[in-house]
């Protein structure tokens, strides 16, 4: 039977990074210290690295820019789909016509 999946808190996280951080060892064994695996360590590292202030948002929370990047890709899909119809219908009048 697998192991039930832990969910650790922001605070545990930021925690943990400055662990790995500021102590003469490294992530690794920050990680078996702290018991947890090196490379979710290492993820949450790379995380807070990159988004510093929007980090572990998590739970199905967006940032604006993911938010937007849905949206246009939505409005695209859509588009696209407009497109074909009216290519389709022009074929559609065109030959009829002849």
């Amino acid at each position: 039977m697998p192991e039930k999946r832990r969910i650790y808190d922001d605070e545990f996280k930021r925690g943990a990074i400055r662990l790995s951080t500021n102590n003469s060892y490294g992530t690794s064994e920050t990680a078996r210290r702290l018991g947890i695996n090196a490379n979710m360590l290492r993820r949450w590292k790379r995380e807070a690295e990159t988004t510093p202030n929007g980090a572990f948002s998590g739970n199905g929370q967006v940032s604006p820019e993911q938010d937007e990047l849905r949206r246009l890709r939505e409005e695209n899909k859509r588009l696209r789909m407009e497109r074909d119809i009216l290519k389709k219908t022009v074929v559609f009048f065109a030959s009829e016509s002849s």
